[in-house]
């Protein structure tokens, strides 16, 4: 009657899972009758991650039978994650800091969802579980969704939404929630220091099929940004400080049933942030995964920026939109330009879909150079 096994030592013993299972329900009190577990079938790589699975199945409510369904998520430490061996081994200490690891479980503990702007809402937590010192599993409700197309007006409203969420005095609050010391100045030591200067000085990433093709013509405006980035960093750190979701690509917007608001997951890198953060991952984080094309780019930035400076407004944050825009225009050169070379995939098999994939990378970085030099 029970099969928990595929959760290995993410399982809880059946009297936890039958008190998640009363408060899913609503209930007091349920005798679990049955319940098993399956992975999860996402193909999307987490360095925190250890594992997504299902959990399902029946429990009695005074005699009567009731379904249930859960969602699991192991969260772990990045120095766990087998992709860690990829980072030099000089480099694995600042590496293993960078991450907040322990935010999304910090936040799901919180009363965040009690805080979050009309529109938005989040799955409810029936159980955060510390696995160990470097580790923890998050249970979820499974939240209703509907899959749908992302145009123009569907990322307006998330960008109305997401400066809503920036803008709230309430959300701001939990902005430290996590504990985790982090600002733009760390992640340029951090992942561009470390990774990607590197990559943009090597000749041998600049020779190579699929770089040369998509990017050859952006390499002076690259390197040339790469000389001023000290200061561009330092402007970056001086615009207003809000709160962010942190990766609010549409991925992690779900969209309810109806239609006029959103369930945000993946909350690893909700914290303070500068004004406009959240554009570029709405912008752009699809198709830095091969999501679609660039086109139309400008005209959807253009909708999302007003309509995120119009939720600020929502909330009492008044700012120019010139402000926000040069935020949006820093951020998105910071974490998407200069990072655009495909640089994971530099050892397959050039192919069509990794032409195509680099070609939107430099369209992504073109943009972002150019939305910099526009808004100087």
């Amino acid at each position: 009657m029970h099969d928990r096994s595929a959760l290995g030592p993410a399982d809880v013993d059946d009297d936890v899972l039958a008190a998640m299972v009363a408060e899913l329900l609503g209930v007091d009190d349920v005798e679990l009758l049955s319940s098993r577990a399956h992975v999860v079938d996402y193909n999307l790589p987490a360095i925190t991650t250890g594992g997504r699975w299902w959990v399902s199945g029946t429990a009695a409510v005074d005699g009567h039978a009731h379904d249930f369904r859960l969602f699991v998520k192991h969260v772990h430490e990045w120095s766990r994650s087998p992709l860690f061996l990829d980072v030099p081994e000089e480099s694995r200490s600042w590496a293993a800091a960078m991450v907040p690891w322990r935010t999304e479980g910090a936040v799901y503990r919180s009363d965040l969802a009690d805080r979050l702007p009309p529109g938005l809402a989040m799955p409810r937590a029936l159980g955060v579980h510390d696995l160990d010192t470097g580790s923890y599993t998050v249970w979820l409700e499974v939240v209703p969704t509907v899959d749908v197309a992302w145009d123009l007006e569907r990322h307006r409203q998330a960008a109305h939404l997401l400066g809503r969420l920036a803008g709230s005095p309430a959300v701001r609050e939990l902005a430290g929630v996590g504990g985790h010391d982090w600002n733009v100045g760390r992640y340029v030591e951090g992942r561009l220091g470390h990774q990607v200067v590197p990559v943009l000085g090597s000749e041998d990433v600049w020779r190579h099929p699929l770089v040369a093709a998509a990017f050859g013509e952006l390499r002076p405006r690259l390197l040339a940004v790469l000389e001023r980035l000290p200061q561009l960093v330092a402007e970056l750190l001086a615009v207003p400080l809000l709160v962010g979701h942190g990766d609010a690509c549409p991925n992690n917007l779900l969209v309810r049933p109806d239609r006029d608001g959103f369930t945000l997951i993946d909350f690893g890198f909700f914290m303070a942030l500068p004004v406009g953060f959240d554009l570029g991952q709405l912008l752009v984080g699809e198709l830095q995964l091969g999501r679609g094309t660039a086109d139309g780019l400008a005209e959807r930035d253009e909708a999302c920026l007003a309509a995120y400076v119009d939720g600020l407004a929502a909330e009492g944050v008044d700012l120019e939109i010139a402000t926000v825009r040069r935020a949006h225009a820093l951020h998105l050169l910071i974490f998407s330009g200069l990072s655009a070379i495909p640089f994971e995939v530099l050892e397959a098999e050039p192919t069509d879909a990794l032409r195509a994939m680099a070609a939107t990378r430099a369209a992504i970085a073109r943009y972002s150079l150019d939305l910099l030099d526009q808004t100087g």
